[in-house]
């Protein structure tokens, strides 16, 4: 799954029995007649038991949400369980070792009508799970999280059987549900024996929510119809909300499923379709399609998807590849950039890990509810829309890479991942981390034009450099035991796990070679195929890689390796050119800080330096200690020397003052002797040394001189994201002013650049990174106030209200709008959120949601912001980035603040503590922090709802009690000297 972003029941008879037949392939149901009379009673008291259902959800709905006559919005605290501590096995979040799942068979019939009594959506099933006895028990624990059961004919919520003749099962004595630890739990009266299997028979009914997690629904509107979707989110820890499961990912198990389904809908799996057929169930005509039993593998993986979609498809060698969505975006053409481009993508990792695609299909579809980006359910993989389907109409460029990098993603992850899993959670970021740097891999084979690969600096390196700074952040891999609840799981989904894991990785494969990586790689995935591993396994693999072709290395893999993993932070290297010393030392924003994480290497690390000397390339060299000298690296007269080459390595780079004043004499007079990749690198490393007091701010701020005559798009962008900080520390304060009067007289000549290479806006640039660096320039142009831009956008968008016809190129379209309504008033929101709610082009609606939130006018953010607790006016996938949005903007930034306090235990209890967002949005809604004041509200905030939790943004809210503390802190120091360095900037002629 990519970055982005997760977020009870008696069952109706579902009317046929089942009896599963070992190795039935799916096909072993057949209806007994003593099973028929038990389905005809459990027939008649579905109704009841739905009914009861009803009442209980309802009861649990009034709870968690009381509603303030004053303001129509939830108001109090949802009831926080705290279980009594326990030795009981059925209090411990994980399961116990001695039972192991090989097989499932599982029937599911999720009903897309709201039932007219209940009022719910719901879904029933039956399972059977069949599992080998590892040690003698007689306790049966199996993941169970808001499922009721049926009661069977023994009494009991389940049917214990044994597989083996003459051997008899022991009696289910009680079964019950664990709630708090999610738990089916059954007890027996006597042991299970050792080495023998067994099967456990459950039937169930679930709520088919609108919850973005377990089985749930999605709705849409089609040619005025609602239509609905039954679909999955599964990892990590919601197949239980499905059917009753060992819900870990070493509990790997092959898996037949049936789903059942009205007529003109399509049901799909991970498996392929073997047969549908018609059948009758509560006199209604259904159909029931069987799907070839799956590969072994992991709970977490697994999908089931009713819909009326339609699709496109194609072979490549063997493997069917289909892509769907809704009718009118399949007969629109919007799949067909997402099918042309699987092919090759997944040939390239065939290659790359030389093992073939172990699947006979690969299904990709976009759905329209979806809180992750993809999630990489092996052969079904699922999308929101905006990650897979493709309008040149209306996607932009960066939609257009969106697609390719999501589609690498999560086909990197049909090997590493699926094929080969972890062992235990707290080894996500080997997971995510590793699809996360190869994703540019597989871009680059699908667009070898775009230079994609460079890419990883800007998406990942700078981005998770300013979470790892902190004080409160995290090793990459997590002890085991400290990884037990599903919120603790969920709070690992973050840029450490995804951002560095793919930083170090791609660190590691340039320093050992590509060719060494990819041997190591390709026998590890040789070797756990179709079981789990955990992060040393593949250490072990490179080094048999390392050995085997004499790579020379300081240490094994392992040692070196450990240091990036085991602890915390990076480095910043500081090199002496006139001495040649070179040291390191933990790098942090705020130096300050307490770090009371301790380290197994004493926040050493052993790092590798690429490094070249006034534009030639040299040797590289290892620094294993604190500090050692090379004589290398030495430098004398006009000579300037710069470190991390093309910015692979993991760490930030300093140097004595007389190279920085060589380097930015460099910029100054001939800046393509350096590497654009190591242009933006400079002004990142210069602008965080600064924010840590390394160097002063002024020489960071120099470093941006040089930019009226830059053109290229990394190094823009690299400086546009560090003065987002400027931004936000004084677009309240006298600073902003003269910052943006700096701004514009260096944009200017890079807006007139591309007015002049567009034929006065008439054309698109063919490179990939210019049409991102004319986005770029046309939105600091306008947010500087450059008269000729703000008439320019605004009369796009004027003409587009005139003859409702939008000649805007879908790459401007975001900063048009958004600078646009920013200028406008009541009259261009009203009409930006009348197309929006139009907008039948998942991309084109994402570019209005977000340009919504630029306006200036108070009330309506106040109203938009509303509008975020109300999912027919903002889906629940896009409630908590619709506040941060909100949030980005000056005026709307205290007003998002002021909401989510005054309705976080709501938005809490709606959006659930597993969801992914709420990092995101903890974050994005105070990132602007910066006074005593504000320090003071959000530790007010952390206390007042210590009750009701944060989940997975437990970590969030730390890191931004310490960021607001550094941001106090360096407004404080450097306040004057940047406001005195942007007026005398101003007084400098320009080109």
């Amino acid at each position: 799954m990519p970055p982005m972003a997760t977020y009870t029941c008696a069952p109706s008879a579902v009317a046929c029995s089942v009896s599963v037949q070992a190795g039935s392939m799916g096909k072993g149901f057949y209806v007994s007649k003593a099973v028929g009379i038990v389905l005809v009673i459990v027939g008649a008291a579905a109704l009841a038991t739905i009914i009861a259902l009803s009442v209980v959800y309802s009861q649990e709905k009034a709870k968690n949400t009381q509603v303030s006559p004053t303001d129509g919005g939830p108001t109090s605290k949802p009831p926080v369980t705290t279980p009594t501590p326990s030795n009981e096995p059925w209090d411990k979040y994980r399961l116990p070792k001695s039972l192991m799942p090989h097989y499932y068979n599982l029937t599911l019939w999720p009903r897309l009508t709201e039932d007219p009594n209940t009022k719910l959506y719901i879904f029933t099933g039956e399972s059977t799970v069949e599992f080998e006895c590892l040690e003698d028990t007689n306790l049966i624990l199996i993941h169970s999280n808001r499922l009721n059961y049926t009661t069977l004919t023994n009494g009991q919520l389940a049917l214990l059987s044994a597989v083996s003749s003459g051997v008899e099962a022991p009696t289910i004595t009680t079964s019950r549900l664990q709630t708090v630890t999610q738990y089916l739990v059954l007890q027996l009266d006597r042991n299970l024996v050792k080495g023998q299997l067994y099967r456990v028979y459950t039937k169930f009914t679930g709520e088919l929510a609108d919850d973005l997690g377990g089985f749930y629904r999605s709705e849409y509107e089609e040619d005025g119809v609602r239509k609905v979707v039954a679909t999955t989110q599964m990892q990590p820890t919601d197949a239980r909300k499905a059917f009753p499961c060992f819900d870990e990912p070493a509990m790997k198990a092959t898996f037949d499923i049936s789903l059942i389904h009205d007529p003109g809908t399509v049901a799909l799996s991970n498996g392929r379709e073997l047969e549908t057929t018609n059948i009758n169930m509560e006199g209604k005509n259904l159909h029931k399609t069987v799907f070839e039993r799956t590969e072994k593998m992991s709970t977490y993986l697994l999908a089931f998807i009713v819909s009326d979609y339609d699709f496109i498809n194609s072979t490549i060698d063997d493997v069917l590849i289909r892509i769907y969505a809704r009718k009118p975006a399949i007969a629109a053409g919007q799949g067909a950039y997402a099918l042309n481009k699987t092919g090759p993508i997944l040939k390239f990792f065939e290659k790359y890990y030389n093992s073939s695609y172990p699947l006979p299909k690969s299904d990709q579809i976009a759905l329209p509810d979806f809180n992750a980006g993809a999630m990489e359910n092996w052969g079904l993989i699922t999308y929101r829309e905006t990650a897979l389907l493709y309008d040149e109409a209306f996607s932009s460029n960066s939609n257009k890479e969106r697609i390719a990098t999501i589609i690498a993603h999560e086909l990197a992850h049909m090997w590493f991942g699926n094929l080969v899993t972890l062992r235990w959670w707290n080894d996500l970021w080997l997971n995510e981390g590793f699809a996360s740097y190869v994703e540019y891999l597989g871009a680059h084979e699908a667009e070898p034009d775009w230079n994609v690969k460079e890419l990883i600096v800007l998406g990942d390196v700078q981005r998770v450099f300013a979470v790892d700074a902190l004080a409160s952040s995290h090793p990459l891999s997590s002890k085991e035991e400290d990884i037990q609840k599903p919120a603790q799981i969920s709070e690992l989904f973050d840029a450490i796990s995804y951002s560095k894991g793919a930083s170090v990785l791609r660190m590691l494969s340039d320093f050992l070679t590509e060719e060494v990586f990819t041997k190591g790689l390709q026998t590890y995935l040789a070797e756990f195929a179709f079981g789990n591993a955990v992060y040393t396994d593949l250490w072990k693999h490179l080094q048999m890689a390392v050995d085997a072709t004499g790579t020379d290395l300081p240490a094994s893999v392992h040692d070196i390796m450990n240091t990036w993993v085991l602890q915390m932070g990076f480095p910043v290297v500081t090199v002496n050119t006139q001495s040649g010393e070179v040291s390191q030392q933990h790098f942090l924003l705020d130096p300050d800080s307490n770090v009371t994480t301790e380290s197994p290497f004493g926040y050493q690390w052993i790092v590798p330096i690429r490094w070249m000397k006034s534009g030639m390339v040299q040797s590289q060299k290892w620094l294993e200690v604190k500090s050692n000298t090379f004589a290398e690296m030495k430098v004398s007269g006009e000579d300037w020397l710069l470190a991390n080459l093309n910015t692979v390595g993991y760490y930030r780079v300093n140097y004595d003052a007389a190279n920085w004043d060589r380097l930015l004499k460099v910029l100054r007079t001939n800046h393509s002797a350096i590497l654009r990749i190591n242009r933006a690198q400079l002004m990142d490393d210069a602008f965080n040394l600064a924010r840590a007091k390394v160097i002063p701010t002024v020489l960071a701020l120099n470093t941006t001189k040089y930019l009226i005559s830059e053109r290229d798009y990394m190094p823009w962008k690299s400086a546009l994201n560090n003065l987002d900080f400027f931004y936000l520390m004084f677009d309240r304060s006298e600073v902003y002013g003269y910052m943006q009067d700096y701004l514009r007289k260096q944009v200017t000549p890079l807006f007139q650049y591309y007015k002049t290479m567009t034929g006065n806006w008439s054309k698109v640039p063919e490179g990939h990174m210019d049409q991102y660096n004319q986005v770029d320039a046309i939105s600091l142009a306008c947010r500087t106030g450059l008269k000729e831009c703000q008439d320019l956008v605004q009369s796009w968008f004027k003409q587009w209200m005139d003859t409702d016809t939008n000649t805007i190129h879908p790459n401007l379209r975001s900063t048009v709008y958004c600078n646009a309504i920013a200028a406008g008033g009541t009259v261009e929101w009203n009409f930006a959120w009348k197309k929006f709610k139009e907008a039948s082009i998942a991309t084109e609606a994402e570019k209005l949601r977000a340009a919504l939130a630029c306006t200036t006018q108070p009330w309506l953010l106040n109203r938009y912001l509303e509008y975020t607790l109300e999912p027919t006016m903002i889906r629940k996938q896009d409630a908590t980035s619709t506040i941060v949005y909100i949030a980005s903007n000056v005026i709307g930034q205290s007003l998002a603040w002021d909401f989510v306090r005054a309705r976080w235990s709501y938005i809490f209890t709606q959006y659930g503590g597993g969801s992914f967002s709420f990092s995101n949005l903890i974050n994005g809604v105070t990132k602007r922090f910066a006074s005593e004041f504000e320090l003071q509200q959000l530790r007010q905030f952390k206390a007042d709802n210590a009750e009701v939790g944060f989940g997975s943004g437990t970590l969030a809210v730390d890191q931004s009690i310490e960021r607001t503390v550094a941001n106090i802190k360096w407004i404080a120091e450097n306040r004057d000297n940047v406001l005195n360095w942007f007026k005398d900037a101003n007084k400098e002629p320009g080109l």
